[in-house]
């Protein structure tokens, strides 16, 4: 595991209430670091990052991923949280990079969206 692959495992896989997880690097549309075994396309990466470009569309339409629609319960421009029935998708967006993560239904959407905050904010006071 290179070092960004260990701080998303300790920030985030390792409260129990993030299931997947990943850094992408807004400028050059690129996967930096993601959790054991997930994966995100190129496509889906500049989908990504084109919902923070306009946060009342993307609150209004929702996002597209993992073949299922995701209902938009906060988009503006540092924050997206999308839920689909039991699942969700938190997006947080830094000055070059954005931090996403996902929870099941058996984890808790709270800790889930505290912990992937936590992880920008480091990022942020790094100017990353």
């Amino acid at each position: 595991m290179n070092q960004l692959q260990n701080l998303l495992h300790d920030a985030l896989i390792a409260t129990g209430h993030v299931e997947n997880c990943a850094i992408i690097r807004r400028k050059d549309v690129s996967l930096r670091a993601s959790s054991a075994g997930f994966t995100l396309s190129q496509d889906q990466i500049q989908k990504f990052i084109d919902a923070f470009k306009d946060p009342p569309r993307t609150r209004d339409e929702g996002l597209f991923f993992n073949e299922k629609l995701y209902k938009c319960v906060r988009a503006d421009k540092n924050s997206i949280y999308a839920k689909s029935e039991k699942i969700g998708l938190v997006l947080v967006k830094t000055t070059s990079l954005i931090v996403m993560g996902t929870y099941n239904e058996n984890m808790f959407p709270s800790i889930c969206v505290e912990a992937i905050e936590k992880l920008a904010s480091y990022f942020k006071e790094k100017d990353k």
